[in-house]
């Protein structure tokens, strides 16, 4: 019974570590506050610059309870998300039909290819003209932005799948739908989500950059307009609100990849 009894595990150094993982994620987080801290108060940089941290916090607190936060914040998480949601459509079928379909491909793959190295931000003073300073230029800029990264990962998903998986669902009379949904789907999703990862800060990225130009509302405007007015804590306050945007979509993406590609478990970190 001794025996058994030292050879079971101890439970207190695992309930240790995994409340101290959590910490030692925030472990980076709090040395770069304590060195931002340091040099705002070391009169190197200006406060117009830099203002300390305690300021920043404060104009945030400020921000959110005005309902500013709130209101420019859905504005640019809107546009953010219908962008991207239409090139996850659009990327996923169009990246399918570039890796199955050899007509299609033949078609649409120079063009797309020809299309690839074109910084599309450029693009953005074309949209304005077509469409206006309204929502849809910046959504058809935001779509444009996100397409190719999923679209580019989705073909070399559906090509990757192994050849010996496909010859075995057709020697057992799998139909080419089967074979589709059952056996090049599931070995493409990774590369897939890998996809919309990528394109998921892009779509975040150019809202930004779009809203500081012309516009009245959401996160870029309050960035604008704050740096105009010579109000340092509140531009940084919009920037760490849309970091927060950005952690909770990346973190709620990864939720969702590991419900669908769940033999693959839900972790998947850049680092």
């Amino acid at each position: 019974m001794a025996d058994t009894a030292l050879s079971l595990p101890a439970p207190r150094p695992t309930r240790f570590i995994a409340w101290l993982d959590p910490v030692v994620r925030l472990y980076p987080i709090a040395i770069v506050l304590a060195l931002w801290e340091i040099v705002a108060h070391s009169g190197t940089i200006s406060p117009l610059l830099l203002p300390p941290v305690e300021k920043v916090a404060y104009e945030f607190w400020r921000f959110a309870a005005s309902g500013d936060l709130a209101f420019h914040g859905l504005i640019t998480l809107q546009r953010a998300l219908i962008g991207f949601l239409s090139a996850v459509a659009v990327g996923v079928l169009i990246g399918t039909a570039l890796a199955r379909v050899k007509t299609f491909n033949r078609i649409v793959e120079p063009i797309f290819t020809f299309g690839y190295p074109i910084p599309k931000i450029a693009l953005y003073p074309v949209f304005i003209f077509i469409f206006g300073f309204g929502d849809a230029s910046k959504i058809v800029l935001i779509f444009l932005e996100c397409l190719y990264p999923i679209t580019i990962q989705t073909m070399h998903g559906m090509r990757s799948a192994e050849k010996v998986l496909v010859w075995a669902a057709r020697n057992y009379g799998a139909s080419s739908m089967r074979i589709f949904w059952r056996v090049l789907v599931p070995s493409a999703a990774p590369s897939i989500f890998a996809g919309i990862r990528i394109a998921l800060p892009i779509s975040m990225i150019v809202t930004i950059i779009t809203e500081l130009i012309g516009e009245s509302r959401g996160l870029g405007y309050v960035i604008s307009f704050a740096s105009a007015s010579f109000e340092p804590a509140r531009a940084m306050a919009a920037f760490v609100a849309i970091a927060a945007i950005g952690f909770t979509l990346d973190r709620s993406l990864n939720w969702l990849r590991g419900r669908v590609i769940h033999w693959q478990g839900s972790t998947y970190s850049l680092t």
